[in-house]
């Protein structure tokens, strides 16, 4: 077992950490606290220096507070009258200052001012000298009457008052005179009053922790190293296990190990502050439910650091922490960015330097002229700077765009290119240098490949004239002896396979010389209506014999009106003639062959956007489908069907000459139409389209 990729350890490891994280937090508070306290002969905390403190910051708030009552305006009292008309001040804030550590809860008093008589208290009586009197029989008290202090208060008696009244002013009031120069004025009395208030309390707390200290002095001596022990383990194992999971070797990044590591800092940073302050707040107000909500503060501040923590070791352990800066990634843009401007004018290419320095000379220039620019001089020639500039980029623009419309035209086959390279400069001036070249060797090219294409029709043509005389000869010859009455049956069977054989190089000599033509654009066309129902009905009765004899079944579908398209009708016969004449080599015997003629409306042409017929209304098309299935399996592709001498029987045998589908295909192309083969397995499929 891989300790590493174990969850269930992991997840008792995260749970463990901070309880004893908190428990040596806890132990170091007890440490100290009994360091400073724990000599005490007392485990009541009414008997500490600490108690003694915060019972004279009270009473010594208080008198100023009854000080700036009469004097100063101040509104810290609520006053009342007795039944003698005494004036009596009420205080019934008692719970204001956190500072006193709670105690002030439990005090109660009373300062007379000797010249007014005015009595200033947090108690409510009905006879305040009987409640006076009764103070001194109290558990812990505190009096000072003319300047003599009656206290059972062990540390803020008469021989350290003045030590102690000197730093309780200093602290409260930011001045160092003696409690005797206030104090002269007034009476104080005070009592400890444990049964004030009931319930936990601040001040309960503090004494409770207090007596628990002293009582288990033996505790944080034994939890302390233990807790720091497993706290170590823990961390070591975590440490060496956190990012690997079963079944991954290498280490697994989250989403949040992808963050920038600034954003995951400032994050921590901010909900850790947040979260403490509000803990710091719950312990001041002490109480079952603040207590509780801190210890749940602190755990959610440990799984905020956790995740901080977890992300950071990933990152360190993936060996990507510094990549996961912004500021290393900005870093490492602008040094890939500085390196290609350094290789741009590395480069043996002058233009590139040439732009560069053109362009850092124009940032320069318009740097010191916007500096001078509080003065009417910089601020026109700053202007005129940029007119310039502008009138100079727009040049270049202008260059730029014809060298694109010049490659534009050679792209679309115009060769009469000619560019004033005169008028240009730089890099501009050699690449129309390049393209006037390329022009004038594309129109050269297309020269030749003219030449060349009319050289190879002049040839097929000459060559089949040349063939056509001797080949005629053979045919009539042949027909002579067909007449003659020849009884030996063996030259009949050679007159015969003659017969053929002369037919079929006669027949090719005459779709060579026609695919020639056609090819060349060497063809007159004689554009008429032609009703293409009738014509194909007609072609289908003349080839009903040969359908027969391959007991091939025509399946039709027409529309009832007629049809009329503008083409050549010889010629329109002619690639009817061509693909009936496929099908009776090709198609499979005993199948049906399916012709359907349709009248369809375009919408959009390819551009998707309606051309001008199309406007005037003249958007209507015939769709001409020819299908039927082969005998033989079509290893081949339809573009390499309508090439010349390409067959689909590759074997040979029959007595096509591979010429009709291209012939087909040109010859529809010639007269405005769209020619197109499909092959689906055995199924040959021709689609023609024809503008009505």
């Amino acid at each position: 077992m891989d300790l590493r990729t174990s969850k269930l350890l992991k997840i008792i490891s995260y749970i463990l950490f901070p309880i004893f994280v908190l428990i040596i937090g806890i132990s170091i508070f007890h440490l100290s606290f009994l360091e400073e306290y724990g000599n005490t002969e007392s485990t009541k905390f009414i008997e500490t220096e600490m108690f003694a403190h915060n019972y004279l910051y009270y009473v010594v708030d208080n008198i100023e507070n009854a000080y700036n009552q009469e004097n100063n305006g101040a509104k810290m009292y609520r006053k009342l009258e007795d039944a003698s008309g005494n004036k009596i001040y009420y205080l019934d804030k008692n719970y204001m200052y956190s500072y006193y550590n709670g105690i002030n809860q439990y005090i109660d008093f009373i300062i007379k001012d000797k010249k007014t008589n005015a009595l200033f208290t947090n108690m409510k009586t009905e006879d305040y000298n009987k409640e006076i009197e009764n103070m001194k029989n109290s558990t812990k008290y505190w009096n000072c009457t003319n300047g003599s202090i009656e206290t059972n208060i062990e540390y803020i008696n008469n021989s350290n008052i003045k030590y102690n009244s000197q730093y309780m002013f200093s602290q409260l009031s930011g001045s160092m005179y003696s409690i005797t120069d206030r104090i002269s004025d007034y009476e104080i009395y005070s009592k400890y009053n444990e049964n004030k208030i009931t319930g936990l309390t601040n001040y309960k707390i503090i004494e409770g922790i207090y007596e628990f200290c002293l009582e288990n002095k033996e505790l944080p001596v034994i939890l302390l190293p233990v807790s720091i022990l497993f706290t170590f383990i823990i961390g070591i194992y975590l440490l060496w296990a956190i990012g690997y999971e079963k079944g991954k070797k290498e280490i697994q990044l989250s989403y949040i190990d992808k963050l920038p590591y600034e954003l995951v800092i400032l994050i921590w940073a901010v909900l850790i502050t947040i979260f403490l302050s509000i803990a710091i707040e719950c312990l001041n107000i002490a109480n079952y439910i603040t207590i509780i909500l801190a210890i749940v503060l602190y755990f959610i501040c440990y799984i905020i650091c956790a995740i901080t923590g977890i992300t950071t070791i990933k990152r360190i352990k993936k060996r990507e922490f510094i990549k996961s800066f912004f500021v290393y990634k900005m870093l490492k843009w602008c040094y890939i960015k500085i390196k290609e401007l350094l290789k741009v004018l590395n480069e043996k290419t002058t233009e590139n330097k040439r732009v560069f320095w053109y362009y850092l000379l124009f940032i320069i220039i318009s740097v010191i002229l916007a500096s001078l620019f509080y003065t009417g001089i910089a601020i026109i020639l700053l202007i005129g700077f940029w007119i310039w500039t502008y009138y100079k980029l727009k040049k270049y623009v202008i260059s730029q765009d014809k060298i694109k419309e010049a490659l534009k035209n050679i792209y679309e086959g115009k060769n009469d290119i000619n560019l004033n390279e005169y008028e240009l400069q730089g890099v501009l001036k050699e690449m129309a240098i390049y393209v006037n070249d390329i022009a004038s060797g594309f129109s050269n090219a297309i020269k030749e490949s003219l030449k060349s294409e009319r050289l190879k029709t002049e040839l097929i043509t000459n060559v089949s004239h040349d063939i056509k005389t001797p080949l005629t000869s053979i045919i009539n010859y042949v027909d002579l002896l067909k007449k003659e009455n020849i009884q030996n049956e063996k030259v009949k069977e050679y007159i015969n396979i003659l017969d053929k054989k002369s037919q079929r190089l006669k027949k090719l000599t005459e779709d060579l010389v026609e695919a020639s033509k056609v090819s060349s654009g060497n063809v007159k066309l004689n554009l008429e209506d032609i009703n293409l129902k009738e014509l194909f009905n007609q072609t289908i009765g003349e080839f009903k014999d040969r359908f027969e004899e391959k007991n091939l079944k025509i399946e039709t579908t027409m529309p009832k009106e007629n049809i009329e398209i503008k083409a050549d009708s010889r010629y329109l016969y002619r690639i009817i003639e061509n693909l009936f004449s496929n099908i009776t080599k090709y198609a499979q015997e005993n199948s049906r062959v399916y012709i359907d003629i349709i009248k369809k409306m375009r919408d959009v042409n390819e551009s998707g956007t309606k051309n001008q017929n199309e406007q005037n209304g003249k958007n209507e098309y015939v769709s001409i489908s020819i299908k039927n299935i082969s005998k033989e399996k079509l290893n081949i592709s339809s573009d390499e069907l309508m090439q010349r001498f390409v067959r689909g029987d590759k074997s040979r045998y029959t007595e096509g000459s591979g010429l009709g589908l291209s012939i087909a295909k040109s010859l529809t192309e010639l007269q405005g139409g769209k020619f197109n083969i499909t092959i689906d397995g055995d199924l040959f499929k021709v689609e023609i389209e024809w503008r009505d």
